[in-house]
């Protein structure tokens, strides 16, 4: 088992910066591969990005590409999604998951371990 717990959320203006944290726990935790996926009102849950469970590949969707990051932080159990040039249309529940699968999948799926999730909102 992996528990997950996402922090950093909250409310900024258009083009602010937030990062967001997961700190994973469980006896094999850092050998998971980890994404970001977010959820706005009345939308499916959408992938952002994921790294993989050593840090050395990562994936983005085309609509954070170029303004957020996905890392691992030296201990390999926690992940950061630092987002930058934030935009109204990235306003959503953001939730940290957890795969046992090889590479770095982005299909909601394929992760088995999910956080509670943290509001993002960004005021136009």
């Amino acid at each position: 088992q992996v528990q997950l717990v996402e922090s950093g959320g909250g409310l900024v203006q258009s083009g602010d910066s937030l990062r967001l944290s997961c700190a994973a726990s469980g006896r094999t935790a850092s050998n998971y591969g980890m994404g970001w996926f977010r959820q706005a009102p009345g939308k499916e849950r959408e992938f952002v990005a994921a790294v993989s469970w050593s840090g050395s590949s990562t994936s983005y969707a085309d609509s954070v590409k170029g303004r957020f990051t996905i890392s691992r932080g030296n201990a390999k159990n926690t992940v950061y999604l630092q987002m930058n040039s934030l935009k109204s249309e990235d306003t959503a529940v953001y939730y940290c998951a957890a795969t046992s699968l090889l590479g770095i999948p982005s299909r909601a799926n394929d992760y088995a371990f999910w956080g509670q999730g943290t509001q993002v909102t960004v005021s136009s």
